[in-house]
């Protein structure tokens, strides 16, 4: 049986306790995503024990690891002050910067104060881009050559530096004294070569791909996908250097950005942290909010039914399809929101292109209401004929009635769904934010009143 990694983290801490030297041995067993794993599982308290015991080599890998995102803070602010300024000051520009951005205010000015000058300065350029844009997920930590240097000279300059440097891969050649980028070259390119040729020479000169430091981290991604690199540079507005977003660092950013978009389009704000590790009270704070707002927009939906009481007590049997027209507006709206969310985020669409989308999602939502009301009419039809239920002597009106009911919820709930993130986007909210739930909300309140209005159009002198 797999030892869980709470079982794990038991057993190192009383291996620890016992014999240090099979402590370290067992720990270095232990591939470093899993030890993170391992230590994001226990208090910070145990965690940091075992940190401190741990090789500084090992101690320094577990720490620029992003499985141990959010319970790292924890831990550094309970190592002993020397130890924490090492660590930081091994760690990658990046993940130094996240792990600063994670800690309260005033660990972070006091973690600053332990580190040397340079290192300092080099945390403070990186934090002072929010989190969310490419600044803010960049390392300083790249190759920056003189373009005079000869493709040998490079090659020996990174079997020098290859350790300190977030990636090796890419060799970006730079203007002395401005740092401005003149110049990309491969590793492989290095490679093959000619020994003496200049770096500028390598290659013909070609399309620089670089991103600014205030564009979103989405948009790094997508330039990293577009034209499949393994870093991407990051400039100023005078083509300076500042830093270089890696592939690695892009995904994990990615996975954050969607793991927020996934929770928001549930109806919950996004948690800062992994499920299992989120206390009652903030789950709680997170779930509540929303809930309250979407039971605020159902109390509509009795407010609605409330004004066609009346129509309900005269021909009860509409009643009946209430929970069949509202779900099918809400699904069909859940669907088109889904949809529009996703291609807004991939910039498929852009603001100006929600009349594009409304002339696509009038036919579409016609034609699936039209599909959904054939099958609603042949269901009362059929039910009828079959003697499994009696709708009463005015039943093919009632058919018609909830066939049309359908095509027009349907079809409100697709332009609504469809629309709405374009609102969203253009009042400055995350399209997120319409959140299924939300749309299928908003589509239960008009769906009643779509749905009663045709019944008192059609049903008016026989049933009503």
């Amino acid at each position: 049986m797999i030892p869980t990694v709470q079982e794990i983290g038991h057993s190192l801490h009383e291996l620890l306790a016992v014999d240090r030297r099979r402590f370290v041995e067992s720990a270095r067993a232990i591939p470093i995503p899993d030890l993170a794993e391992v230590l994001r599982s226990m208090p910070a308290h145990q965690a940091t024990e075992l940190v401190v015991a741990l090789p500084f080599e090992v101690a320094v890998e577990l720490f620029d690891e992003p499985e141990l995102e959010g319970h790292r803070n924890a831990i550094a602010c309970c190592l002993p002050p020397d130890l924490a300024a090492r660590l930081i000051t091994a760690m990658s520009a990046d993940q130094q910067a996240d792990l600063l951005r994670e800690v309260e205010p005033e660990d972070r000015k006091r973690l600053l104060g332990l580190l040397d000058p340079a290192t300092r300065d080099s945390l403070s350029a990186l934090l002072a881009w929010p989190p969310d844009t490419a600044g803010g997920i960049m390392t300083t930590e790249y190759v920056g050559v003189p373009a005079h240097w000869t493709a040998a000279h490079v090659l020996e300059h990174l079997r020098q530096v290859a350790e300190a440097k977030e990636t090796i891969y890419a060799v970006y050649v730079v203007e002395n004294g401005t740092n401005r980028l003149e110049h990309v070259v491969s590793l492989r390119e290095l490679l093959v070569a000619n020994p003496d040729t200049p770096v500028r020479a390598v290659i013909p000169k070609r399309k620089i791909i670089t991103v600014a430091p205030g564009a979103s981290r989405l948009d790094a991604a997508r330039l990293i996908s577009k034209y499949d690199l393994l870093a991407l540079p990051v400039v100023d507005e005078t083509r300076r250097l500042l830093g270089i977003a890696t592939v690695d660092d892009v995904i994990d950013a990615l996975v954050a950005e969607q793991t927020r978009q996934v929770q928001r389009l549930g109806g919950l704000e996004a948690l800062d942290m992994p499920y299992t590790e989120i206390g009652l009270g903030e789950m709680i704070r997170k779930r509540a909010g929303w809930l309250c707002a979407l039971f605020l927009g159902e109390m509509l939906t009795a407010t609605a039914m409330g004004h066609f009481e009346d129509e309900i007590a005269r021909a009860v049997v509409l009643s009946l399809f209430i929970p069949l027209i509202i779900s099918s507006g809400g699904n069909s709206g859940s669907q088109a929101t889904s949809l529009i969310i996703r291609a807004l985020a991939l910039r498929e669409l852009a603001l100006r292109d929600w009349w594009r989308v409304a002339l696509r999602e009038l036919p579409s939502g016609l034609m699936l209401g039209s599909i959904l009301g054939v099958i609603g009419v042949c269901r009362i039809l059929l039910w009828q004929e079959l003697g499994w239920y009696n709708y009463g002597p005015h039943y093919l009106l009632v058919a018609l009635t909830v066939g049309l009911a359908l095509i027009g919820v349907v079809t409100f709930g697709s332009m609504a769904g469809s629309l709405l993130p374009f609102l969203l986007r253009r009042l400055g909210f995350d399209p997120a934010s319409a959140s299924a739930p939300f749309v299928a909300t908003l589509v239960d309140v008009t769906g009643l009143v779509i749905y009663f209005s045709v019944a008192l159009l059609v049903l008016r002198g026989t049933l009503l």
